[in-house]
């Protein structure tokens, strides 16, 4: 029996089945009390099946000739038990430390693994030429073992080289076991990403007869879906039962992410259930996959329970999927829970790259959460990673939304001393709209100038931001010109526009409007003629109801809601309270303003949080008549009586609707108070609204 150690090269026929072997240990002769006689122990399932598929191995005893040329050895170097030639199945222990121990070492499989995997390496870097590739295999001598054929090729990272060399050993080879050399020439295309090089020694494969195996097809599929190509991982899958072949459970999961990345969502996620059924081993790869599609799905939730159910399966989390995770959560807007798992992947020894961070600047972009984007922003520039064009939009985009004009300035001024985030017009269109609702009318004209300096022609956006910033400054003059320039640069007005252009004239004195409202009139039709029957006071309160209802109806959803409160703002500013309180009462048949109301056995509230100031008030007036009208009536009133305004101010201005209120009910003497524990709340009990609600009817009885 030929003695030689176990070697530990990576496994050559499947990435997934570790190679193992029993090592037989020579028996020094004469050693008495240490040495005995063992049987070898069984191989473990993983191995069996890895010599079933691949029935030859870098860990098979060398052949005699291999043994006889590494040199001439004495005779006890096939002495066992004491009796040369015995085929005991007993070992030998030898002193590692031993001379005797290092002649076997040099003759084990292990040094000559070592020599074939230099001549691999001597095959990956000369040149792509059969005279080339046939010189550097001369070394292996005239009679080349398979075994050594096999091994050369799975150690080889160059896939031009590989197929001269698979040819070299093809002319020098009878083996019955062909489909081996092919599998890992195959092997090398997937390490190199060749997959057309992959596709053709396939073909090449059926052209002489060679059946493919299983680890043909998995190399197959896991080269596609290295290579992005997840369209022919599915189409290599499914040829599989066509030549007898079923993919076992870690293919199926590859093919959980192939199906996903192809977009046949109903495959992968009918995978991805049978897997969690049968315990499949799914790398987060895959998870990562399924997350990106729960995602563009928009089933966040579902995106989570992955995430889960990763963990809970002990599955570790990569950068990559934290990365997708955070994506869903932006797309999601759910900022709060970017931020848990963002902590979480710090705490896990991760740390963000590039795409980590432009995940984040969308999540909190979206949420406009300015100072958490801000703070990712300084974090990026601290070190040095270049924000791209649409990264730096985002931020820009927060700031106008929030109101932060110096941070604008910063970051445009750091786009246009980078090399790689020049400004475009969405850029300037950002600026002048932050300079616009600032009220800086002369800043925003110098960055319009400085545009047209750029090269960009002013889009709409930046023409409604200058409507705006006119508007704002009581320049109807301005305001009618920009409405012109849209004009004559062959923009059409849309409703936002209109709106911006309706909300300026809530702002105009009355003497101006006619001007404003010839610019409506051309822009939309319908809301121009309702204007005019508010500015000039004509129609019949049913004709208005009606033009104002046929306006709303052709309005889109998103815009509703401004145009009904800028034509009560309107109404107020003109002093008509009854087409204010029509507009109101319209609004709410038609669902624009929903939840206003509240009642319950212990409070009657008004809710008051996303009308405009006109709005508000017209609200106001209308709930206290009811209440008047409910105790006349009878009705008994609730203990407590409330009006909620919120909390918040608009985002350019110091006043919100709680401010402005204040000092409205200390006008009426109305007897509601701040709650200090509620913000935006105005609360005032039964007996105190009553009293107040019958002097209110008096003082009124005694006026008429």
């Amino acid at each position: 029996m030929a003695f030689h150690f176990c070697s530990s090269p990576s496994t050559l026929f499947h990435d997934r089945q570790p190679v193992c072997n029993s090592l037989p240990s020579p028996r020094k002769p004469g050693f008495r009390s240490f040495t005995h006689s063992f049987k070898p122990s069984p191989l473990p399932p993983q191995c069996k099946r890895l010599l079933q598929i691949s029935h030859v191995s870098v860990q098979d005893p060398i052949p005699q000739e291999t043994q006889n040329a590494s040199g001439p050895d004495d005779a006890s170097a096939n002495f066992q038990d004491g009796k040369s030639g015995s085929s005991s199945k007993g070992y030998i222990w030898v002193n590692p430390r031993s001379p005797r121990a290092s002649r076997l070492r040099q003759r084990s499989y292990d040094a000559r693994y070592n020599s074939l995997a230099k001549v691999a390496e001597s095959l990956n870097s000369c040149n792509p030429t059969e005279e080339d590739v046939a010189e550097v295999l001369s070394s292996l001598g005239e009679k080349v073992l398979e075994q050594d054929a096999v091994v050369v090729l799975n150690n080889a990272v160059n896939a031009e080289t590989a197929l001269l060399a698979l040819s070299y050993f093809q002319q020098r080879l009878k083996s019955s076991r062909e489909v081996i050399l092919y599998n890992v020439t195959i092997k090398v295309c997937r390490k190199c990403r060749d997959f057309d090089r992959a596709e053709k020694l396939f073909e090449e494969m059926l052209e002489r007869g060679i059946k493919p195996d299983n680890f043909t097809f998995s190399t197959m599929i896991t080269c596609a879906r290295m290579c992005s190509l997840p369209n022919k991982a599915v189409e290599w899958f499914e040829k599989m039962p066509n030549f007898g072949c079923n993919p076992d459970d870690v293919t199926y999961s590859a093919m959980i992410d192939a199906y996903g990345r192809a977009g046949n969502i109903d495959m992968a996620l009918s995978l991805y259930d049978r897997a969690r059924t049968e315990k499949w081993r799914i790398d987060p790869v895959t998870f990562s996959t399924l997350i990106k599609m729960y995602g563009v799905a928009g089933n966040f939730d579902g995106c989570l329970n992955v995430y889960e159910e990763m963990k809970a399966l002990g599955v570790k989390p990569n950068l990559v999927t934290y990365n997708t995770l955070l994506d869903a959560m932006g797309r999601a807007k759910r900022p709060w829970q970017a931020k848990i798992i963002y902590k979480e992947m710090n705490n896990n020894g991760f740390s963000p790259n590039w795409a980590t961070y432009a995940s984040l600047l969308r999540a909190y972009g979206r949420a406009r959460y300015g100072e958490d984007a801000l703070r990712v922003y300084k974090e990026m520039k601290e070190k040095g990673m270049e924000l791209n064009v649409n990264l730096c939009n985002t931020l820009l985009a927060v700031c106008a939304n929030v109101g932060y004009v110096e941070e604008a300035v910063e970051i445009f001024e750091d786009m246009k001393n980078s090399e790689t985030s020049k400004p475009d017009s969405w850029s300037f269109s950002s600026l002048i709209t932050i300079y616009s609702c600032s009220g800086k009318v002369s800043d925003a004209e110098a960055m319009l100038n400085e545009m047209l300096e750029a090269g960009y022609e002013p889009n709409i956006f930046v023409l409604t931001s200058l409507v705006q910033c006119y508007g704002k400054a009581q320049r109807t003059d301005d305001v009618v010109r920009t409405f012109h320039r849209l004009l004559e640069l062959d923009i059409s007005p849309d409703e936002r526009f209109c709106g911006c252009l309706l909300n300026v004239m809530t702002q105009t004195p009355k003497e101006e409007l006619t001007k404003l409202n010839d610019c409506l009139e051309k822009a939309s039709s319908k809301l121009g003629h309702v204007v005019k029957l508010l500015v000039e006071e004509q129609g019949s309160d049913e004709d208005f109801r009606k033009q104002a209802s046929e306006l709303f109806d052709s309005t889109g959803v998103d815009v509703r809601k401004a145009y009904c409160n800028c034509l009560i703002d309107l109404c107020v500013n003109l002093n008509l309270l009854q087409r204010a309180c029509q507009l109101l009462e319209l609004g709410l048949a038609l669902e624009i303003y929903t939840d206003i109301h509240s009642r319950s056995p212990t409070q009657w509230s008004l809710h008051l949080k996303g009308l405009s100031l006109g709005a508000a008030l017209t609200a106001l007036h209308v709930w206290i008549n009811d209440l008047s009208k409910a105790l006349e009536s009878g009705e008994e009133l609730p203990p407590l009586l409330g009006i909620n305004t919120g909390h918040g101010k608009h985002k350019y201005s110091d006043k919100g609707l709680a401010v402005v209120f204040v000092s409205h009910l200390k006008e009426l003497n109305a007897p509601f108070h701040e709650a200090p524990d509620k913000v935006g709340w105005f609360l005032t009990t039964k007996v105190a609204a009553q009293s107040w609600l019958e002097s209110r009817n008096l003082s009124e009885l005694v006026a008429a």
